[in-house]
C-alpha cells in the first residue's frame, strides 16, 4: 500500500477577519470583536486581523485602527495586517501591528486595480516596507497575488511571479506566500510554481493562499503539503473574496482544512468544534449563510439519518 508522505504538523493562518470580511457590508466593531474572540478560542496562533488600505476602497475594514486597539487582550496570538503600500505599512505600525503582509500582484492589470500601480512599481516598494517593519521589530511576508491567474490578463506567466519573488528575496522579506486570487489553479500547477519559487528564494518559508471558487482549494492544499509547504491560509466558514478580482469567491474553509488534516494525523493545534462555533458567530456577524460544506453538513460525529439510497 502506498503511504502519502504527509507532514506531522501544519501552520494555519486564519484570514477570516481580513480576507473574509473585505467584501462584506461593514460589520459593527462589537460584532467583529466577538468574531475575533471566537476565532482565537479555536487555538489558532496566527491571525491576519485586518488591512490598512483605503477606507474608500475597502469600507468593510475602515475600522482597522479601532480593531488594533483591542489586540493586547490576546498576547499569545501573532496578529498581522495586510498592506498595499508604504502608507499602509506606516499606519499599521503606528497602530501597533508590525507584522505585515505586503501584497504584490504578479499581473499588471490586477496590480493597477488593487494598488493603483503596475507590478514593477509595487515590487520596488518591498525594500522600504521591509525596513519599516524590521525597524519596528516586526516582519514582512510578501504575498504574490494572481500568482497563477489574473481575472483581467489571463494565465500569469510563471516568470512574472518569480520576478516578484526575486525582488522580495533580494530585499530581505521574511516569508513568501502565493495567492490563487480567483480560485483557478489545480494541484499540478500549484506544485510546479511552489517548487520554482523555492528554487528562486532558497531558505525562505513559502506558504499558500487558495480560494475555493471552483472547488479545487482543498485539493490544492493537500498537493502543496505533499510538496513540503507547511503554512496555509484559511478562512472560518469559507468566507472571503477579492474586491478587485471579479468572480473571486471564498477562501478554503478553516474547518474543512482542520477536518481532513486532523483525520490524516496532521497536527494544527486548532480545535474543529471550536472552528464550527466560530463559524456560527461569523454567520451571525455577516448576516448570511456561509459557503463551507462542512459547516452545513457537520463532522462525522453528527447523525446523518437513515440511508435512503
Amino acid at each position: 500500500m502506498t503511504v502519502l508522505a504527509l507532514p506531522d504538523r501544519i501552520d494555519i493562518r486564519e484570514v477570516g477577519m481580513r480576507d473574509g470580511l473585505q467584501l462584506e457590508e461593514p460589520v459593527p466593531l462589537a460584532d467583529k470583536l466577538r468574531m475575533l474572540e471566537a476565532i482565537v478560542a479555536t487555538g489558532v496562533r496566527r491571525v491576519e486581523v485586518t488591512s490598512f488600505v483605503s477606507p474608500r476602497a475597502v469600507p468593510a475594514l475602515a475600522d482597522a485602527d479601532e480593531v488594533a486597539k483591542h489586540l493586547d487582550q490576546w498576547p499569545d496570538v501573532a496578529f498581522s495586517a495586510l498592506v498595499a503600500n508604504t502608507r499602509g505599512a506606516v499606519r499599521a505600525i503606528d497602530a501597533g501591528i508590525a507584522d505585515l503582509e505586503y501584497v504584490v500582484s504578479a499581473a499588471d492589470s490586477h496590480s493597477r486595480a488593487n494598488a493603483g500601480r503596475d507590478t514593477a512599481a509595487a515590487s520596488a516598494a518591498i525594500g522600504e516596507i521591509v525596513d519599516l517593519a524590521h525597524d519596528a521589530g516586526g516582519s514582512v511576508e510578501v504575498i504574490v497575488a494572481t500568482a497563477w491567474d489574473c481575472p483581467f490578463d489571463g494565465p500569469t506567466p510563471p516568470e512574472r511571479t518569480l520576478d516578484v519573488v526575486r525582488a522580495a528575496f533580494g530585499h530581505g522579506a521574511d516569508r513568501l506566500c502565493l495567492g490563487d486570487t480567483i480560485g483557478t489553479v489545480t494541484p499540478r500547477r500549484a506544485v510546479e510554481l511552489i517548487e520554482a519559487v523555492r528554487a528562486a528564494a532558497p531558505g525562505v518559508e513559502v506558504g499558500a493562499h487558495f480560494h475555493d471558487t471552483r472547488g479545487t482549494g482543498q485539493a490544492n492544499a493537500l498537493a502543496v503539503l505533499l510538496a513540503g509547504v507547511r503554512q496555509l491560509d484559511a478562512s472560518v466558514g469559507g468566507l472571503g473574496g477579492c474586491p478587485f478580482a471579479p468572480g473571486a469567491s471564498g477562501n478554503i474553509a478553516t474547518e474543512e482544512l482542520v477536518y481532513w488534516s486532523e483525520d490524516a494525523g496532521i497536527e494544527s493545534g486548532v480545535d474543529l468544534a471550536a472552528v464550527v462555533a466560530a463559524a456560527r458567530v461569523t454567520e451571525r456577524a455577516v448576516g448570511h449563510d456561509l459557503p463551507s460544506s462542512l459547516f452545513r453538513a457537520g463532522g462525522r460525529s453528527v447523525p446523518l439519518g437513515p440511508y435512503r439510497g
